[in-house]
C-alpha cells in the first residue's frame, strides 16, 4: 500500500482545536444548538453521535463561520469563527451531509481544480493517491455522479490540502461496503500520519470506533456527555439477577443509576451506571441475588444513553 508520506500539523498548534462553552443557533423563536460546551483536544478524534435535529450537523457550520453564533465563546484552531471564519475554513476539511458538489456540467477534474486553487497547502502526489484509492473517475461529470461517488469527491476535497482540522457530516453515507472499508482504512491513515484533530457526526459508531478516541453525545442541542470511548464504556453494566421478592423495587439512591429494567422470567435484566463497580456492589446489598455481569459494546452503551435522555 503506498505511504502517505504525509506532514504532521504545526506542532504548535493549540492545545484545543475546538473549545465551545455556551453556544447558542437560534433559528427565530427555535434554538438549534442551546449552551453547547465541547472541546476537542488538538491530534483527537471525537465522534458527535445524536438523534437526526440534535444540532451535529449546525454546530459544524458553526465551527466554520458559516453560520453565525447567538451566544457563548467559541474558538477554532485558536481563532474565532466570527472574526476569522476565513482562515478557519483555509485549515479545515469539511465533509457536509449531503452531497450536492454544485457545478453540475462540468467534470470531477475541472471541480477539483478549481478546488485546489483555494488551498496553498494542497498536496498533489496525495490527491493522486486518494483518486486511486477512492477509484474516483476524474472525467466524469459532476452531475452524473451517484450519492456514492459524491461522498468520494468530498471526502477527496477534504483531505487533500492536509488540514489541521477535519470535520465529517455522516462520512461513509452512501457508500458501498468494499468503498466504505477503503474510505475508513485511508481515513485511519490519514489520522494518524498527520495527526489532526477530527469531528465525526455520525450514526454508524460500530464504522468508527477504530478512528476515535472520545465521544460526545448531543441531545436538543447541548452536549449531555463527552468521555473517551474507554471510559464510556466502562460508565454502564448490564446486570441479571433475582430480585429479594416478586414486588421489589430498587430504593431511591439506586433507581437513579437505573437506566432500563426488563423482566425475564423470576430474573430481572437492568442497565445501569456503574462507576467503580458500586452499581452492582449496590444492587447485592439490596439483596438481589445477581446472576450475571457484561459490559455492554459501545454501539449499546451509545443507544442506552441516547434514549435515556429523549424525553419521551
Amino acid at each position: 500500500m503506498p505511504s502517505l508520506s504525509a506532514a504532521r500539523v504545526d506542532p504548535e498548534a493549540p492545545p484545543l482545536a475546538v473549545a465551545a462553552t455556551g453556544v447558542v443557533r437560534r433559528f427565530g423563536r427555535a434554538s438549534a444548538l442551546r449552551d453547547l460546551t465541547l472541546s476537542l483536544p488538538s491530534g483527537s478524534c471525537c465522534v458527535l453521535v445524536g438523534a437526526n435535529g440534535a444540532g451535529k450537523s449546525t454546530f459544524l457550520r458553526v465551527l466554520q463561520g458559516i453560520q453565525s453564533r447567538d451566544a457563548g465563546d467559541l474558538r477554532v484552531l485558536g481563532l474565532d469563527p466570527a472574526i476569522d471564519g476565513a482562515r478557519i475554513r483555509a485549515n479545515t476539511g469539511y465533509v457536509r451531509e449531503d452531497t450536492n458538489l454544485g457545478h453540475r456540467w462540468t467534470t470531477v477534474g475541472r471541480l477539483v481544480d478549481h478546488h485546489r486553487a483555494y488551498y496553498r497547502a494542497w498536496d498533489e502526489a496525495y490527491a493522486a493517491l486518494i483518486v486511486r484509492r477512492l477509484n474516483i473517475d476524474l472525467k466524469r461529470r459532476v452531475g452524473q455522479l451517484s450519492k456514492g461517488q459524491a461522498r468520494r469527491v468530498q471526502l477527496l476535497l477534504a483531505l487533500a490540502h492536509r488540514p489541521a482540522l477535519l470535520l465529517l457530516d455522516e462520512p461513509t453515507d452512501g457508500l458501498d461496503p468494499v468503498i466504505r472499508d477503503d474510505a475508513l482504512a485511508l481515513l485511519a491513515e490519514h489520522l494518524a500520519d498527520t495527526g489532526c484533530a477530527t469531528l465525526i457526526s455520525t450514526h454508524l459508531v460500530h464504522e468508527i470506533k477504530g478512528l476515535a478516541d472520545r465521544v460526545a453525545l448531543i441531545n436538543a442541542g447541548r452536549v449531555s456527555t463527552e468521555q473517551s470511548l474507554d471510559d464510556l464504556q466502562a460508565s454502564l453494566r448490564e446486570c441479571r439477577g433475582r430480585p429479594p421478592s416478586e414486588d421489589w423495587s430498587p430504593p431511591a439512591d439506586l433507581q437513579s443509576q437505573i437506566l432500563s429494567v426488563d423482566r425475564l422470567g423470576l430474573e430481572r435484566r437492568w442497565i445501569l451506571r456503574d462507576d467503580a463497580g458500586r452499581g452492582v456492589e449496590r444492587l447485592r446489598q439490596c439483596g438481589v441475588s445477581v446472576t450475571d455481569v457484561r459490559t455492554l459494546s459501545l454501539e449499546q452503551t451509545v443507544l442506552v444513553l441516547l434514549r435515556a435522555e429523549t424525553p419521551r
